[in-house]
């Protein structure tokens, strides 16, 4: 029997491709839980919203967080509600026609 694919929200790509323009640092956690190292990061790097940190968990895991003005928080929901980030506004697609390109693509 073929299997499903999974349906991809349309929002939640949405919010990923604008992600894609937001400053990425990547991190090992070492010692400390990934939040922790993330946290400790952005204050000994004084980083500035909008950023996206990839803290390296382990050999396998990669633990996604927004740094926003209104604190940390995980990618994933980040994507799934971009609209409620004032930093994001900025990077979405202004006018019309590029709205319109990016929706049927």
């Amino acid at each position: 029997m073929a299997r499903r694919r999974k349906r991809k929200s349309r929002r939640r790509q949405e919010g990923r491709r604008i992600l894609e323009h937001v400053p990425q640092y990547s991190i090992e956690s070492g010692e400390d839980k990934p939040v922790t190292a993330a946290r400790k990061f952005i204050q000994a790097e004084g980083i500035l919203p909008p950023a996206l940190l990839l803290v390296k968990r382990n050999e396998h895991t990669t633990d996604r967080y927004f740094w926003a003005e209104k604190g940390l928080f995980g990618a994933q929901y980040v994507e799934e509600n971009h609209f409620l980030f004032p930093s994001l506004k900025v990077l979405e697609p202004t006018n019309a026609t590029e709205a319109l390109a990016t929706a049927t693509r």
